[in-house]
This record gives C-alpha cells, structure tokens and sequence, in this order.
C-alpha cells in the first residue's frame, strides 16, 4: 500500500513541475513584444493538447478548452492554467471525492 501512495505522490510532483515547465514557456511568449503574442497561435493547440493528455477524462479536456483559449487570447499568458490545474485536481476535486 506504501509503494501506491509514493507512486501516486511522485506523479503528483511529476506533473507539477512539468506544469510550472509549461506555464513558464507560455508566458515566456508574454515577454517578447508584439511577436510574443504570434507565438500563441502555434502554442495554443500545442498546450491545450498537452493538457488534455496530463489529465484525463472531464478535467483534461475542460482544462484543454480553457488553456486554449487562455493562451491564443492577447495579454492572458500570465494566468497559469497548468498550475491551476494541478490545484485544482489534487485539492479541490480530491476534497469533494473526500465527502
């Protein structure tokens, strides 16, 4: 049961830190004036895609819509929808599974 839980918690860890990875190179577009903001056209299927093959079912393809639209709208790379994400699956949704 011990080797569950640690498997769990690395993958927890694991798409953490690939979803700050992520947030970063999106908004690193944000950076960049006026090209920045061309990038977001090739980035935003590129990270709704990626969304939805980090998390499955509902939440990964809501989570995909919304990054997608996040990211290919102007002036929105700073919402960090990964991260986001990542919170709100491992402690808003576990808590209401936890009920």
């Amino acid at each position: 049961m011990q080797e569950v839980k640690t498997i769990n918690e690395d993958e927890r860890t694991r798409k953490l830190l690939l979803g700050l990875l992520l947030d970063a190179i999106g908004m690193v577009s944000f950076t960049i004036p006026l090209v920045g903001e061309f990038t977001d056209v090739v980035w935003a299927p590129v990270a709704a895609f990626i969304m939805t093959r980090m998390y499955k079912g509902r939440v990964g393809r809501v989570a995909g819509i919304l990054t997608f639209v996040e990211e290919i709208i102007p002036f929105t790379d700073v919402i960090p929808s990964f991260t986001l994400t990542w919170i709100y699956t491992y402690y808003f949704q576990r808590n209401n599974n936890d009920a």
